[in-house]
């Protein structure tokens, strides 16, 4: 048996934009291990939001499969398409809008329960919601089971969108920006009940953020995956990918996290851009799309072929990166900005 859960081959994404076709997602290669931390990193509207709805199924892809437990989603049909949408769920990022606002936190557990048949009616799914709401930690249960969203804080919101992910008992879930909009002094403490989560429950997740120094807190027994324009453009194991790098994109990313220690973020190079603009999705630049912004850009190279994900010649692990000058074992230069 595979050891992948969720695999996307080939996937393109586009959306119409009045008379526009906009590329969301162009040629996605992912595979979803089982009980992994896998976080894809990238700016805004790099597309990894759409990536993690199509993997839940909440979004067809324009062209290209994905396979969960080897079998193609857009042929399951009757019980076995019922099962995987029980067995892949979705953490929103804004638990002010995913939430129901008319409902108690109890009512908006127990929907998912007494549909999908995972407990016995009354007392039984009224003891499984106490259970959800103990394992996210939101502890003595009573001062919580009856309110509604609007009595709740940030960080208890989210948690309430946790435990609703976890009442159909998922394989996997798709944690999009799950904690970028609570308070940063708790932080910490959801993404640290979440890796705990995996390991109690069996859990596979996808953690999507733009922040790269919470992927590296988050993931780093896991990959990393780096997007940029609707590109992966480098995935790999995560201590492999902070050590050395190999993209120009990842590179610019990691150089531009602050160090906990201010000597050595004093001392650290930054890395300056050829261009702060990013190219529009309607407008991409030919070959290499980061090619009008990388500092290690070559003429006549990035600028003419598009660069697909492979080995890099330099590297001597099995990050996976998109550069025609790296996989053809090309030294890149840095050019002053």
């Amino acid at each position: 048996m595979s050891s992948s859960v969720i695999d996307l081959k080939r996937v393109y994404r586009s959306f119409k934009s009045g008379r526009d076709i906009v590329p969301v997602l162009q040629d996605i290669n992912i595979s979803v291990n089982r009980l992994e931390f896998l976080c894809l990193v990238g700016e805004s509207g790099c597309g990894k939001t759409t990536t993690g709805k199509i993997i839940c199924g909440l979004l067809p892809p324009s062209a290209g499969i994905v396979e969960f437990e080897g079998a193609d989603i857009a042929s399951l049909r009757g019980e076995d398409y019922r099962r995987f949408r029980r067995s892949v769920q979705i953490i929103h990022q804004d638990p002010y809008a995913s939430l129901n606002p008319t409902q108690t936190v109890s009512e908006m557990l127990s929907y998912p329960l007494v549909r999908h048949k995972l407990a016995p009616r009354g007392r039984g799914v009224l003891q499984r919601v106490h259970e959800l709401l103990e394992l996210v930690d939101l502890t003595p249960v009573g001062d919580f089971v009856n309110k509604y969203p609007h009595q709740l804080s940030g960080g208890q919101r989210q948690r309430v969108s946790i435990a609703r992910a976890l009442t159909t008992e998922p394989s996997v879930i798709v944690a999009d920006e799950a904690v970028s909009m609570v308070d940063v002094s708790i932080r910490i403490g959801i993404l640290q009940m979440m890796m705990d989560l995996r390991d109690r429950l069996d859990v596979t997740i996808v953690f999507i953020t733009h922040d790269l120094a919470l992927a590296k807190y988050f993931a780093w027994d896991g990959r990393i995956g780096v997007m940029y324009l609707g590109r992966l453009v480098e995935i790999g194991r995560t201590q492999e990918i902070i050590r050395d790098p190999q993209h120009p994109y990842t590179r610019v990313l990691l150089s531009a996290i602050p160090e906990p220690d201010p000597e050595k973020t004093r001392s650290k190079q930054h890395i300056q851009l050829r261009s702060e603009d990013i190219p529009r999705l309607t407008e991409l630049p030919p070959g290499c799309s980061f090619h009008p912004r990388c500092p290690w850009y070559m003429a006549e190279v990035c600028d003419q072929e598009v660069p697909e994900l492979s080995v890099s010649f330099q590297s001597g692990s099995d990050v996976e990166v998109a550069c025609i000058p790296l996989q053809r074992g090309t030294e890149l230069v840095l050019h002053d900005a």
